[in-house]
């Protein structure tokens, strides 16, 4: 099986590791087709989030690069510095990692809803610069219908929980309350408006950052409060927490810009954005407390999530054998068309002294011969339709394949 991908996370890399090796979308753009100019690569998918950066790609014989090599090339690094945090997974291996990550199985809280939508939006934006196949297109829709599936049917976590929800659960569980607190939440994305809605939802004030060329059309929740993004520091010495989520390349927050605003003591800072939106240097100053998206890691299952986890397995399972049947029938199909052609071409080179004999006009000569031809594809596709039902399946793949190397000959 043709598939591949290359990926480092979490698990094994630390938040300014996994920085280095993530693509906004405008960068992505680039790199996806840079990766699909390779020599062998028919198809690229990127998919890069807080926790992970992976490239998945679909290949012929053609291709003897090294996908890690490529990647440090296109990110100006040394290929020696970062190889032990990345993994390499091929065929089905890097089927079951998909299906297992489309579903939550593999994010840093189970069941997690954010992953599926990533996923399927890696997708879209191949599509949208023409860098997918149909592997991978096949490969993808699959492992989000079987993602979906498992969503509707099992429940691994709470509703719609995410690092945040995983951030405020923490908080509270060392006693600190949220109810009348001032926060200001810097970005306006999705993990944003997230953000917001959580913290008000908790009895926070909520204020939201907007960039001024933003200014009046971006949503923000119903009920927050909003400061242009320039205008940020002046809020500081009354925030008790403030949150940052943004794709900036640049900090939202330094460590000076809290040292010339006379910050509250006790506040909590909480970083969700890879890379970071916060200056690490922060940490040195007295009375806050900073947390990265990293701090909100790890699973530990009960029974109950163990048995959802087994559950969404099974479900999986049948979307997996579905992709497998497709793509082993995808090789058959074409092998056993060219076997059909193959043979059709055969008979008639064989039939050309005999046509020359005839007193048959040309067009005539010609309509016969593509009668014969049709007839003869139509009764080698009925042969080796009806010889697959009549043998088991290694045994049919073992005759296709010995009827096309015969036919090479």
């Amino acid at each position: 099986m043709n598939i591949q991908m290359l990926g480092i996370d979490y698990e094994k890399a630390g938040i300014d590791e996994r920085a280095i090796f993530s693509f906004t979308k405008k960068n992505m753009e680039s790199a996806l087709n840079f990766f699909k100019q390779q020599q062998g690569i028919l198809g690229v998918v990127i998919l890069s989030t807080c926790n992970r950066m992976e490239v998945w790609v679909s290949i012929n014989e053609k291709y003897a690069d090294n996908l890690y090599d490529t990647l440090c090339g296109i990110k100006q690094v040394e290929p020696e510095k970062y190889c032990r945090l990345f993994r390499t997974r091929k065929g089905q291996d890097a089927v079951k990692h998909l299906f297992a990550l489309s579903a939550g199985l593999k994010s840093q809280i189970l069941g997690e809803d954010q992953i599926l939508t990533q996923v399927k939006d890696a997708l879209a934006f191949s599509r949208e610069h023409y860098c997918t196949d149909n592997v991978l297109e096949v490969l993808f829709r699959k492992a989000v219908t079987a993602a979906k599936r498992v969503k509707t049917e099992v429940v691994l976590s709470k509703a719609n929980q995410s690092v945040i929800h995983k951030a405020v659960e923490k908080l509270q569980q060392t006693g600190i309350s949220l109810q009348n607190k001032t926060c200001m939440v810097i970005g306006n994305g999705e993990m944003g408006r997230l953000t917001a809605e959580l913290f008000m939802e908790q009895g926070a004030d909520v204020t939201v950052t907007v960039r001024q060329y933003h200014s009046g059309i971006v949503n923000i929740p119903h009920g927050c409060m909003r400061i242009n993004y320039g205008e940020r520091q002046k809020l500081l010495p009354k925030c008790d927490f403030i949150i940052s989520a943004t794709s900036s390349p640049n900090y939202t927050l330094t460590k000076e810009m809290l040292e010339h605003s006379d910050y509250k003591k006790g506040m909590i800072l909480i970083d969700l954005a890879v890379p970071r939106d916060m200056e690490s240097s922060i940490r040195e100053l007295k009375e806050i407390t900073m947390y990265d998206i990293d701090n909100f890691q790890g699973n530990n299952l009960d029974e109950n999530q163990k048995k959802a986890v087994a559950q969404a397995k099974d479900i999986l399972r049948i979307y997996k054998k579905e992709f497998y049947d497709w793509y082993e029938g995808r090789n058959i199909v074409h092998t056993v068309d060219n076997i059909k052609k193959e043979t059709a071409a055969d008979v008639n080179l064989r039939l050309t002294k005999v046509m020359k004999k005839t007193s048959l006009e040309k067009k005539e000569k010609e309509k016969l011969v593509g009668h014969i031809e049709h007839a003869i594809e139509n009764t080698m596709g009925k042969l080796l339709f009806e010889l697959k039902g009549q043998i088991s399946e290694d045994a049919y793949l073992e005759c296709i394949q010995a009827m096309e190397k015969i036919l090479e000959k």
